[in-house]
């Protein structure tokens, strides 16, 4: 039974409508019904009173790992779409990396059965580029299309070869499917444990030059451009990457690009200790770097924030940094981080924000949502822009405790999650 909801007095933010100002919004059913300036209040509906705060279409991260099937001990939909609703998300895209690989249909349909099933938000499948994510030989795309995915990814393994890479965008191209690629050269990254420079030096550890990136940022772009294929840059992280994603845009290419909260927050000065929550992939870059992410993301250059939320048991993460996997949890902490890193700091208005968190991903995927048009899906996310808590990640719904955030202090936090025009999270708890 969906009851309505009314929504009053808050700040709402649409900028496909271009509406920034205080509305009154309707919901009933499973959709928004009215946007107004007042709206009556009547017996049969629910108020949630928003004075203070901000409205905006549902967030939409396009770079999660759920883990499920087969690596539940780390995330599980269910734990992974509670942390997903806990932050502040409608919706996540769920990389391909199971067990197995979401490189044919019956896993694609068991992610999104299991969805149905047990999901606090809306999960779109990623399907993997190529068989097993080896880089080898083609996925069986148009299957996959068929079975649900919405974009294609190798994920944490780069596709080396061109000319695979070169037919995976033209087929994903003949499916309306983007291309998301984790570029890096494993050659030359030969097995880093952190960003080449001062502090790998000083440290020990292998590094990981920026090249490693940059060189297949290059060849991507090169392909998008040959192709006409649109390609995405997951997880962008260096001075040279930012640039030529710049350049390309400029020339009118399909490229698109996204930057996580701690690649705009955090440098390699941050593995010092030798905290294993620092360790990712790409690695924690230089001041320049995180600087040249910061202006990309001011300017337009980079589309999306994305979390590339990565849960790892306990276990895996307390060892030696050398020996940890890649990877931090980001779906609970991403929108203080934004709010406190960027809007705070003028990086990003909140207009800026939300077209990043729900408008391109949504158009990059070619998926429902990143507005609050009257008669779409009622999928929202109210932030209260004032409301500071201190990162405690024993409170955390997700399965993993990995994050470098521990105990940092941060403002602007989501109160309400709305799925559907059901509130699936209300004050930081999960609504069942």
């Amino acid at each position: 039974m969906y009851m309505k909801q009314l929504i009053k007095g808050g700040r709402v933010i649409d900028p496909l409508n271009g509406i920034d100002g205080v509305k009154d919004i309707l919901i009933e059913g499973k959709v928004i019904s009215q946007v107004a300036d007042q709206i009556a209040v009547t017996d049969q509906v629910n108020v949630i009173n928003a004075e203070g705060k901000i409205i905006t279409p549902g967030l939409i991260d396009m770079h999660v790992h759920l883990r499920e099937p087969g690596l539940e001990y780390k995330e599980t939909i269910y734990s992974g779409t509670r942390a997903a609703a806990a932050g502040g998300f409608t919706a996540v895209a769920s990389m391909p990396n199971t067990r197995p690989v979401a490189d044919n249909k019956a896993v694609v349909r068991f992610i999104i059965e299991q969805a149905a099933r047990d999901g606090a938000v809306k999960v779109y499948p990623i399907g993997s580029i190529t068989k097993g994510s080896q880089g080898e030989e083609l996925a069986e795309i148009a299957d996959l299309k068929e079975a649900g995915v919405v974009a294609l990814s190798d994920d944490g393994n780069p596709v080396v070869n061109s000319e695979i890479m070169r037919r995976a965008l033209e087929y994903a191209q003949m499916f309306n499917l983007t291309v998301i690629d984790h570029c890096e050269d494993p050659n030359l990254s030969a097995e880093g444990f952190m960003h080449e420079g001062y502090i790998s030096t000083l440290l020990g550890l292998r590094g990981i030059p920026a090249a490693a990136e940059e060189v297949m940022v290059a060849r991507d772009i090169i392909l998008a451009e040959l192709t006409e294929s649109p390609v995405h840059i997951a997880h962008i992280s260096t001075v040279g990457a930012v640039n030529m994603v710049r350049e390309a845009k400029k020339r009118g290419l399909p490229v698109t690009a996204e930057a996580t909260p701690h690649h705009f927050t955090l440098t390699d000065e941050a593995v010092i200790g030798y905290d294993t929550a620092t360790k990712v992939s790409p690695p924690l870059r230089s001041e320049a770097d995180k600087e040249a992410v910061l202006q990309g993301l001011k300017d337009g250059t980079i589309d999306v924030i994305a979390t590339d939320h990565a849960p790892h048991a306990r276990e895996e993460k307390e060892v030696e940094y050398a020996y940890a996997p890649n990877g931090m949890v980001g779906l609970e902490t991403v929108v203080p981080l934004v709010v406190s890193q960027l809007i705070s700091k003028g990086v990003l208005s909140w207009t800026d924000a939300v077209v990043k968190l729900s408008v391109n991903p949504a158009k990059i995927l070619n998926i429902p949502g990143g507005t609050l048009s009257v008669g779409a899906a009622a999928d929202l996310t109210i932030i209260d822009p004032e409301k500071e808590a201190v990162v405690d990640p024993k409170k955390f719904y997700s399965l993993g405790r990995n994050t470098p955030f521990k105990g940092w202090k941060l403002r602007g936090w989501p109160i309400y999650t709305i799925v559907n025009g059901q509130i699936v999270m209300k004050d930081g708890k999960i609504i069942e």
